[in-house]
């Protein structure tokens, strides 16, 4: 089951993947003060126009996150929640 969230989120934690150094989030917070810690994930680069996006398909083992990055890095938004 899929639930759309689109809510601006804190990434209060980031993890590297691979010898590139590219940057994972390993912690979101809502704002509410939820927060969710991830144990792995894959990204995939949305080219819009002039501007890349980054989309995350995270998990923490029990539910699968997607979020989206804007191109300046610190615009994050939790797009949807869904259970594994």
């Amino acid at each position: 089951m899929r639930t759309t969230i689109n809510q601006k989120v804190n990434v209060t934690a980031v993890y590297f993947q691979n010898k590139q150094l590219r940057t994972f989030p390993k912690r979101i917070e809502l704002n509410n003060g939820t927060t969710y810690t991830f144990r792995e994930g894959l990204e995939c680069l949305v080219k819009k126009g002039e501007e890349i996006i980054r989309i995350f398909d995270m998990t923490d083992g029990a539910a699968s996150y997607r979020l989206r990055c804007g191109a300046d890095q610190n615009d994050w938004t939790l797009v949807a929640i869904s259970q594994e």
